[in-house]
């Protein structure tokens, strides 16, 4: 059997922008793709994000990586269990979390390549292609610009879209930026959204922890004729007692998990009924490993088992291969970092992303352009866009 040589990080400071023509943004979103290599040659590839890219590519490099030398590839379990002990001993999660996931991916890419099978057949095969939402409505539009970028995903055969609310608020509090106005705002924006697209096309929200339970649940009881199919991360740290609170006050369905590290953590949200939706992302949550497992309790408390947090192409995999697998976030921004970095990568049709046939993964990171990028600065902190 082969056996791992090497484990390399690199971190990425990718630019992009957001939106299109007259009202478009530049900005930067930070990634660290994880390669493996086995004596035989072969090399799988892994990522992570929504992190500081530099400490996670420290973290592979400098200890992880060292741990994994003469190790079975295909025994991840092995590796998972090995990871976690030496990276997050006493549960926290955090960085250790991000660089465990970009890890596992990579052996599940290398699983596939030794098996000659696609990650989604490995992991259970459940269909052949996954129903995507698309992330578009960001701070920075206007209610007009809202509702003319909603429309256009539309007339591109998205049906199902997601709109941040929020915009930081807990965070830019004392600029001063009253959390009331906050809300009010958003109340018009997501009617600019819902008028601009009719009753047919299914509207997310997204909060990113953003929110206090006061305001939470405020604007929540404002929107709640508007249909919206699910509030996500609503308040701050996912605070278990204030979304159980919130879920019971409010029709709308709430969901939340992708930055979680740990499954307990899950368990908890399933076990207080805080959330109808879990949403463990692959590149973050300790890889396939570990979000099978949390799959298998969403299953078992017949709660809702979804993609948040972006990263579709990776995560793609998770929900084609089990059977409770659903929504894959079709991220704008994540998606055009991807398209920088990986060739191959499968483009969404009708609002449905077709699971590629390729071993492992199905796509590959693109070497001269990851080494040009590689050059650029760091992020410093400001990779989360």
């Amino acid at each position: 059997m082969p056996t791992i040589t090497a484990v390399r990080a690199t971190p990425l400071n990718l630019p992009v922008t957001v939106g299109s023509g007259s009202r478009s943004k530049s900005t930067f979103l930070s990634i660290c793709i994880v390669e493996v290599e086995l004596d035989d040659g072969r090399t799988g590839c892994g990522m992570t994000a929504i992190t500081e890219e530099e400490v996670v590519a420290a973290i592979v490099n400098e200890v992880a990586g060292h741990a994994l030398v003469g190790m079975d590839p295909l025994r991840h379990e092995q590796i998972w269990d090995k990871l976690f002990w030496l990276l997050a001993p006493r549960g926290q999660s955090g960085y250790a979390s991000h660089a465990i996931a970009a890890i596992d991916l990579a052996l599940w890419d290398l699983k596939g390549q030794i098996l000659g099978q696609p990650c989604w057949r490995l992991l259970g095969g459940a269909r052949d292609r996954v129903p995507v939402y698309a992330t578009f409505g960001f701070a920075f539009f206007d209610r007009d610009e809202l509702a003319a970028a909603a429309r256009s995903w539309v007339e591109r055969g998205f049906k199902r879209l997601k709109m941040t609310v929020g915009h930081h608020a807990l965070q830019r509090r004392d600029e001063p930026r009253p959390l009331a106005d906050v809300i009010r705002e958003d109340v018009e924006r997501i009617r600019a959204v819902r008028e601009a697209v009719g009753p047919d096309v299914q509207l997310y929200i997204d909060a990113n922890c953003s929110l206090d339970y006061f305001h939470a649940q405020d604007l929540a009881r404002r929107i709640e004729d508007f249909d919206i199919s699910f509030f996500e991360e609503p308040v701050a740290q996912n605070d278990i007692p204030n979304l159980a609170k919130l879920r019971a006050r409010t029709r709308i369905p709430l969901a939340a998990g992708q930055n979680e590290g740990l499954a307990s953590r899950f368990r908890d949200m399933l076990a207080a009924q805080a959330v109808d939706v879990v949403q463990p992302n692959a590149c973050i949550t300790g890889g396939y490993t570990q979000c099978l497992k949390i799959a298998g309790l969403a299953a078992a408390f017949n709660a809702g088992f979804a993609n948040g947090g972006a990263w579709p192409h990776h995560n793609m995999h998770l929900h084609a291969g089990l059977a409770n697998g659903s929504l894959v976030e079709y991220h704008s921004v994540a998606v055009e970092c991807c398209k920088l970095v990986f060739d191959g990568l499968p483009e969404p049709v009708e609002g449905m992303l077709a699971l590629p046939e390729a071993p492992g993964l199905g796509f590959r990171p693109n070497r001269e352009r990851v080494a040009e990028l590689a050059k650029r600065p760091g992020s410093r902190g400001a990779g989360k866009a």
